[in-house]
Order: structure tokens, then sequence, then C-alpha cells
């Protein structure tokens, strides 16, 4: 059984799925690839543990505190790949970005490879099924655009200027995926 419940951020509604242990998406309303990792309907559950705890780590977070990742009993869905791009978001610190470029090269890294593509990294960061927590906001493009954030612009910049981030030295891009 998958559940949902609301939870009331500064920038709108987000919906968050779990299986009663573990949290398994956390996504803006409007967002790109919304439930798409959840194979089954999700019914409506507000009471449950994994919802209590990520309802207060994400209270902290949006205060603007930095609570830790590994607080969170996280199971996000997806291929061997995309779990490993997803564990080197989480390294991420709070306030700090990387490009899908360093990712690409520690991936390249991990599975023994000379090099890596940053448009596979960017696929799986992209596809990350829970925004926010497991931190895809932080990734840039090599020459300093936000672009590449599926729950949009809006919301990426919203979420570094929370962290301390000055955005100022970065770009919007004009065209692309992520707006």
């Amino acid at each position: 059984m998958y559940y949902k419940t609301k939870y009331q951020a500064p920038f709108g509604v987000l919906t968050l799925a779990c299986d009663e242990k573990n949290l398994l998406g956390l996504w803006n309303e409007n967002q790109k690839y919304f439930g798409a990792t959840i194979p089954e309907e999700m019914i409506e559950k507000n009471d449950t543990t994994v919802f209590k705890i990520t309802k207060n780590w994400l209270d902290s977070y949006f205060s603007g505190n930095k609570p830790a990742i590994s607080d969170l009993p996280l199971a996000p869905i997806g291929g061997e790949f995309r779990q490993n791009v997803w564990e080197i978001l989480c390294e991420i610190p709070y306030g700090e970005l990387v490009t899908y470029g360093d990712i690409a090269k520690e991936m390249a890294s991990k599975m023994n490879r000379k090099s890596m593509s940053s448009q596979a990294v960017g696929g799986a960061v992209g596809h990350n099924p829970i925004s926010i927590i497991i931190p895809c906001h932080r990734v840039i493009g090599s020459n300093g655009s936000l672009t590449g954030y599926a729950g949009g612009l809006d919301v990426k910049i919203k979420l570094l200027e929370l962290e301390g981030v000055d955005i100022s030295k970065l770009t919007i891009p004009t065209k692309g995926t992520a707006l």
C-alpha cells in the first residue's frame, strides 16, 4: 500500500508519499514527473509516523535550520544509476552548489569509467522523486545556469535563497526543459 498526504510549504502545497516505513516521494503540485515512481494508486493517510517525521523535518528546514537527511527513512524508487546519483545529491552540503559535470565525474569514478555523460546525470537528477530533501535544487549548469529543476525555477531560487546562496551570479535560462 502506498499513502499520501499534503504539506503546506512557503511556496505552495507539497505531496508526500510513503509505504508506511519509508518516504518514497515529495513533489510540488505541478512538478514534472509528479508521482511517476509510485507503482500504484496512493491512498490519503495523514497520520503515519513517516509523514509526522518528514513534516517535522520540513518545518525545521523552512525555519532556516539544517536538519540531517539521515534523520529520515528515505527509499526513493529507481534503478541503480539513479540511486547512485541521488546518493551523491544527499552529500551536497546546505547552501553549496555543484554542477551536473561534477556529479558526472563522481559517477564515472564510482563506475570505473573514464567519463560519464552530464546529460545522463541530468536525467537522474530531474527524476529525483524526493525533491527538497534529496537536494537536486543545489545542482546547476557548468556555466552558472539555474537550469534543470522539475519543480520550477521559482521554487529552486526560493530554496537556494533560504539556504543562503548568493544567486546574483547565477543565470536563468531563456529556454530549456526547466522552464
